[in-house]
């Protein structure tokens, strides 16, 4: 039977090359939190860089998402049978699907304020694991860097999880279905 395979901080791999993201926090309360995917094995091969930093939150922003992001992961982490871990000063390592789902988290609230971060916070969570990884997929493509705020998939990203607000109730529209599927001319016997 192997060893099960050791892990630092939020479920990343204790051994080194590791693709894993880091979350650098100051232990001065003013400065920015920063979020940075490191390629380890893979970083400084085939043009792909060592690593990356995605995102730099001011204080506020980070305190306001960080312990969201800390019970959804460690939730799964216990699911999987793994430590939990938690936020400290310095460098956190944090599984690279898990980071990914973070860097969602974070550039949706980078621009926030304190009420569209709780909305964007609820939302977050309330996102499946595999939709957050494709939206980390299709936002760093085009913006994915810590200064690309504000443009493409990031702006769509606050757009979408911080709009809170539910229209207003009005009466309710009856669509008018012309054709159903079983009307068509296709499913109709031939005379």
């Amino acid at each position: 039977m192997s060893a099960k395979p050791q892990t630092v901080d939020f479920g990343a791999s204790d051994t080194f090359g590791a693709h894993v993201f880091r979350v650098e926090i100051s232990a001065l309360r003013t400065s920015s939190v920063q979020i940075i995917e490191n390629f380890g094995y893979r970083g400084l091969e085939g043009g792909i860089p060592l690593d990356e930093e995605r995102v730099i939150l001011k204080r506020p922003v980070w305190s306001a998402i960080a312990d969201t992001a800390r019970q959804e992961f460690n939730d799964r982490l216990k699911g999987a049978k793994i430590p939990a871990g938690r936020w400290h000063t310095g460098t956190n390592l944090v599984e690279r699907l898990l980071g990914k789902e973070l860097c969602v988290l974070a550039w949706a609230a980078e621009t926030a304020n304190e009420d569209q971060i709780r909305v964007i916070c609820s939302k977050w969570a309330a996102l499946r694991p595999e939709e957050r990884w494709w939206l980390f997929s299709m936002t760093v493509a085009e913006a994915g860097l810590s200064d690309d705020t504000q443009r493409g998939w990031r702006r769509a990203l606050f757009l979408a999880l911080s709009d809170g607000e539910k229209p207003a109730a009005t009466k309710k529209r009856r669509r008018q279905v012309e054709n159903d599927l079983f009307t068509l001319p296709l499913f109709q016997d031939p005379q």
